[in-house]
Order: structure tokens, then C-alpha cells, then sequence
């Protein structure tokens, strides 16, 4: 049975700090509503598509977090379905902490941040290792890739949040500042 979204996002225990804060029946609202879905929209796909870097967070069996960059030219991020998103993975440090960790825990968080919109997109699903590139994205090999393809992986998507725009930096101010 899939699980609800809002169970994915909210723990027992988190749903014990938003009341201790405040903020636990304004939640509950949002959940009876069906706030959080596993589907992911037209708008937030074309969101993704657009993207040559987002964040990928794994964790070992013991639960000890790991986060790594993960860039590509645009449209490096494919999505055969509402709920999917696969990638190839480009020869990097030969670490293998996240493939390490996926073999023993399929647990996985994507985030999408775009400082210039500004909009950041939140996943949580399950992702794999898929040995088989040519399968899953059968034009990888051919687009115009700054790296070894090595593997890729496929995430299936489990819920989604859109955060608020709020406290995501203007750098471009930055830039003219600095520049």
C-alpha cells in the first residue's frame, strides 16, 4: 500500500514539534485537504527539464545523511512519468558514497533550487542504481555530455513540496554588487 504524502513529510515526532510550536493544526488542514501529492504537475516538470543542477540526498543503513551535487547540461534530468526522474551518473570522484548508500537504503531527497525564478521544488521518493544507461535514457550516450556516463539512476518520486519563495537569496544583486 503507498504510503500518504503527509506521512512521508511528517513523522510522529514532527507532528509533536508543530504542536509544541504551534503551527500542527494548520498543517493537519493542509493534509485533510490532500495538500501533498505524488504526482508531480506539468508546471514542476517543466521546472525540472529546465534544470542543469540540483541537490541528491541519500543516507546509509544507520541513517547517517549524505548530500551530493548532481549537474548536467539541461535536460540532462529525464522524466518518463509523473512520478519518475532518471539521470546519469558521470564519472566523479569514484567515492561511491551514494551508490554505497542506495545499496542498503532506497530512501532518497531531491532538491531543485533556482536562485533567479527564485522557486526551490522538494522530492522524496526511492531511487536506484541502474547498471543498464542505454534502457533508461537511450540518448544519453549521444547528447553533448562533459563526462563518462558510468550508471544512471532512476527516483521514483513519493511526494513533492514547493517551498516559499522566502529567504532565497537575489544573486544576481550580488553579482552587480561585486562586480
Amino acid at each position: 500500500m503507498t504510503p500518504d504524502p503527509a506521512d512521508i513529510l511528517f513523522s510522529p515526532a514532527t507532528r509533536a514539534v508543530q504542536a509544541h510550536y504551534g503551527s500542527r493544526d494548520s498543517i493537519a488542514r493542509l493534509e485533510a485537504r490532500g495538500h501533498w501529492k505524488s504526482r508531480l504537475s506539468e508546471d514542476v516538470m517543466s521546472f525540472i527539464r529546465a534544470r542543469d543542477s540540483f541537490f541528491f540526498g541519500t543516507s546509509s543503513r544507520e541513517g547517517r545523511p549524505y548530500i551530493q551535487h548532481r549537474g548536467g547540461p539541461p535536460g540532462f534530468i529525464t522524466m518518463p512519468d509523473r512520478a519518475t526522474l532518471a539521470w546519469p551518473e558521470f564519472k566523479g570522484n569514484r567515492q561511491y558514497i551514494t551508490a554505497g548508500n542506495l545499496s542498503e537504503n532506497n530512501q532518497a531527497f531531491v532538491f531543485f533550487l533556482d536562485y533567479a525564478l527564485p522557486r526551490r521544488i522538494k522530492l522524496w521518493g526511492r531511487a536506484e542504481i541502474i547498471e543498464d544507461v542505454d534502457t533508461l535514457i537511450p540518448d544519453i550516450r549521444t547528447s553533448p555530455c562533459y563526462a563518462k556516463v558510468e550508471r544512471a539512476i532512476r527516483f521514483t518520486v513519493e511526494t513533492w513540496d514547493e517551498n516559499c519563495r522566502q529567504y532565497i537569496p537575489d544573486l544576481s544583486k550580488k553579482t552587480e554588487d561585486n562586480g
